[in-house]
């Protein structure tokens, strides 16, 4: 493996190669990822980072290659982390958002890549917070994350985001309504695409309706989340999705709203470190004989499963 400061230094460079060879650090948990981190905090905190979600079929990844276009004429590097479903043959990601924006494949203000969820439920992969990391060390002004398009349960990727754009399409009929406990509270930002449609006057209607009923307060100040319609087929809405981006952004920076969802964000990552550790060490003890006598001890009624968990975690503490 390459040293990993010149890796870092290559990546900031505007190296591609780098900036992948980092990714695939960071998805294989290799055992140099502690050093990885390590040379990329000092460069990390500048890049907007964005969320795409919303249900199947709405246009997450045609709307993603609509704000590349857009974020690029602006002059912006752009990162995008487009979350696959897994192969269930290779585990590895079926690439077919990244295939529909290829058209971006030789810029080289544009970094896409692929993830595979691995298993992993909410619509992200386990390793997305570390590669948005490498994104924004990598000097990438704005990171934008597709997610897979699950439905209710993608939620995960507004504690990653600076800002989620929950997308949807006319034609949902009363979908608005039964997702709200769902994918629709954590929207600062609406997109009603394909609004060339049917239908698009009355999703429209009813978001705003939401809207009305669910702003959100910090400091006595709330937020009124856009509802922007686009053709992103056609390039049509680009402009005022960037807008409505802009505009939370400045609302996030002027209420200090910002530094808190990155302090949540930095919590939700050390957390999933230290779990990781601890799973790491639970597994050499599954290795050995302790798990297995406790296990014996639950089935043969000596224990039960909270006075074996109690016993193993004071195993873990000892070391």
């Amino acid at each position: 493996m390459a040293d990993v400061g010149d890796l870092v230094g290559r990546a900031r460079d505007g190296e591609p190669r780098a900036v992948a060879r980092l990714i695939s650090l960071v998805e294989d948990a290799h055992p140099r990822l502690r050093e990885v981190a390590a040379a990329l905090t000092p460069y990390t905190g500048n890049a907007q980072v964005v969320g795409l979600t919303g249900p199947p079929g709405v246009g997450k990844s045609t709307s993603t290659s609509m704000l590349l276009t857009a974020l690029r004429a602006e002059g912006r590097r752009v990162g995008v982390l487009a979350i696959d479903p897994s192969s269930p043959f290779s585990g590895g990601a079926l690439l077919g958002d990244r295939i529909r924006m290829g058209e971006h494949a030789t810029d080289p203000g544009v970094f896409i890549r692929s993830m595979a969820t691995r298993g992993h439920l909410g619509g992200l992969a386990w390793a997305t917070p570390q590669a948005v990391r490498v994104l924004d060390a990598a000097g990438f002004d704005v990171v934008l994350i597709e997610t897979v398009g699950v439905g209710q349960s993608e939620v995960d990727v507004v504690r990653l985001a600076d800002t989620t754009v929950v997308l949807l399409a006319p034609g949902m009929g009363d979908g608005i309504q039964a997702a709200k406990a769902g994918v629709l509270e954590i929207a600062d930002v609406f997109v009603v695409n394909k609004a060339d449609r049917d239908g698009a006057d009355v999703t429209v209607r009813e978001l705003e309706q939401l809207v009305s009923m669910t702003r959100r307060e910090v400091r006595g100040r709330s937020w009124r989340q856009p509802v922007v319609r686009t053709v992103a087929a056609e390039g049509k809405g680009a402009d005022a999705v960037v807008r409505a981006l802009a505009g939370h952004r400045a609302w996030l920076e002027e209420h200090g709203e910002l530094r808190r969802r990155r302090v949540a964000r930095a919590s939700g990552e050390v957390e999933a470190v230290a779990v990781q550790r601890l799973r790491a060490e639970l597994g050499e003890l599954r290795g050995g004989e302790r798990l297995a006598q406790l296990a014996e001890a639950v089935v043969g009624r000596e224990l039960d499963p909270y006075a074996a968990a109690d016993a193993l975690v004071a195993e873990l503490r000892r070391g």
